[in-house]
Parts: C-alpha cells; structure tokens; sequence
C-alpha cells in the first residue's frame, strides 16, 4: 500500500507529571504515553484521517510492547517499528510549569533504539512510494540513523512532498555538537537538499541556516534548496514562504497553555494533512496553529491530538476554550 505519511526517527514513553506547578523531585504521580516527535506527527495525522506509519525501534522489552499497541490503537502502522535487543526503550519525564516553561529529561542510554536504524533495512519502494515522507534532525545526530536518515531522502530523490523537521535537540547529539552546534550544519544541508519542505523554530534554523531572523532564515532554507520554508516563531506565530513567491504569516490561536509539548508535532501531522488536501498556504498555516493550539491546552501529547471536527471548531471560535 501506498501511505499518505512516513515518518522517520523518535519513539519513547512519555512519562507526565499528573501535577502541574511541581518541580518533578516532588511529584508522586505520571501518566504514561506513547511520545517522540517523529511518532507524534504520525499519530497527528492519523488523527486527520490520513494513513500512516512509522519507521523507528524500540527496546525488547515491555515499554516496546506497549508503544506497538499504542500505535495500533491510534491508527498508525507499526510493521516498521523493530526491537533491538539490548537497548532499552528510552524515556522521557517533563516538568510543567505553565504557560512556557516545560523543561525535558531524556533517558536514552547508553543509546536510543531509534537510533539503530539501518540503512540496509529501509523499505525503500514504500519510502518513495508515499505521498509525504518525514525525517528529524536528531535523525542525523549520530550512525547508523544518519546514514539512514540520508539514505532515504536520497533514494526518495524529491518525489512526493518530502518535510525535514529541523528537530535541534542538543542534549541528544555528541559532546562536540553541544559545544559546537555548526559541527552539525552539515548535515542538515545534507538533508536540506533533497527535502521539499523545511519546518522548524527560530533556534533550530539558525542552526540549520546560521540566522534566527525568520524572514532572513527562511530565504536560506530556499537557497538550501527547499520548496517551503516554516519558521514557527512562538508567540509571534508561524511564517511560511513559498519558491513562487507565495507567502503567508499568521499569528497563533488564543490559548491557555497547560503543556506546551507536542504542540509542534500536532503543528507538524496537520501541515502534512493541508499540503496534501491541496490548501492555500494561508488555511495550511492557520489549520496547523490550531491543531497545535489544542494539544497545548492538554496535558497529554499523542493522546491529545485533535480530531477534524475540534481543530474546525477552534477555528471558527477564534480561539481554543
């Protein structure tokens, strides 16, 4: 079958505080949730009635049991999901203190699965074969996901519509990319030519670009050769520009925050959904706001991925209630 959506890279137990305002060494009890960005935007898009799935690994152990029927249960197909033995599948806590503060700890050690993905184990007719193929930056933080990671969009050579999310998570690359992030440029422009469409916050395109000006940022991402260039800019809201010279700057829908993780990942499975349904730049940007808007408003991330009818209604409220 041909999928509307492959996505590629990150998968984990998201483990959230149930009390928000609590510094996590007080908190005394979690939910637990099937998160990674990569994952999220399958399960956001799944939501919106397109097919996907996704292409990453887990731990051989019962928290990799639970993200496949996680997986399962919201739509999304797991046939590309494998267990490395020996790795445990990572974890991840947050602290929440809203509106815009939700720090992450990671738990990926010694190292992720998903970042023991092989080149030689790609499906690569199904990669070019989908309509949208999704690959992150922490993808390329380290081998064998990075050759993977570049493998694909090579072998996907620009068919179809093909989005790297800029994905800059410095506590997940080398000692060196911490210290240097422009040690990690490279293979970002790597990706960046073979991509359609570039999507990330004004720190990750200064990474990517070497500038945080969204409007200077976003003519770099082009240059690198992109078709479609999205700065989300946070309260200033999302800036788009398009190769023809289409463009669109749409501020954010009104919200009260609870948690703002995986806002961006719903941002991210309605933009795929917009593309595909053909809309004007303007209605995809607006749609993927409020669909990020409502996971903010929600404590959880996957779980809290809005359906057609409630991302249509926060539009024509105004405004997330």
């Amino acid at each position: 079958m041909a999928y509307d959506l492959i996505t590629m890279g990150r998968i984990g137990v998201d483990l959230y505080p149930l009390q928000t305002g609590v510094p996590l060494d007080r908190v005394t009890s979690f939910g637990k949730f099937l998160g990674g960005s990569a994952t999220n935007v399958a399960v956001a898009a799944a939501r919106l009635g397109l097919a996907t799935a996704v292409i990453t690994r887990t731990g051989d152990d019962p928290f990799g049991t639970y993200l496949h029927e996680a997986l399962r249960g919201f739509g999304v197909d797991d046939r590309w999901v494998t267990p490395v033995p020996g790795l445990p599948t990572p974890v991840t806590f947050c602290e929440i203190f809203p509106p815009d503060d939700f720090p992450l700890y990671f738990y990926r050690l010694p190292k992720a699965p998903d970042l023991e993905i092989h080149p030689g184990e790609l499906d690569l007719d199904a990669i070019r074969a989908a309509r949208v193929l999704w690959v992150t930056g922490t993808g390329l933080s380290e081998e064998p996901s990075r050759s993977a990671t570049l493998g694909a969009l090579a072998h996907r050579a620009r068919s179809g519509i093909t989005v790297f999310d800029l994905d800059w998570r410095p506590a997940l690359w080398s000692d060196a990319a911490r210290a240097d992030p422009g040690t990690a440029r490279p293979f970002y422009a790597e990706a960046l030519r073979h991509a359609t469409v570039a999507v990330g916050n004004v720190d990750e395109v200064e990474i990517a670009t070497g500038t945080r000006e969204p409007h200077a940022a976003s003519r770099a991402l082009l240059d690198a050769g992109v078709e479609l260039a999205v700065v989300k800019q946070g309260p200033k809201g999302v800036l788009a520009v398009h190769r023809d010279g289409e463009s669109a700057e749409v501020p954010p829908l009104p919200v009260t925050v609870l948690n703002g993780l995986g806002a961006g990942d719903a941002f991210g499975g309605s933009l795929c959904h917009g593309l595909l349904a053909g809309w004007d730049l303007e209605t995809v940007m607006r749609h993927a706001n409020a669909a990020g808007a409502i996971v903010a408003s929600r404590l959880e991330c996957s779980s809290a991925m809005p359906t057609p009818d409630e991302v249509a209604a926060a539009l024509a409220a105004g405004a997330v209630r």
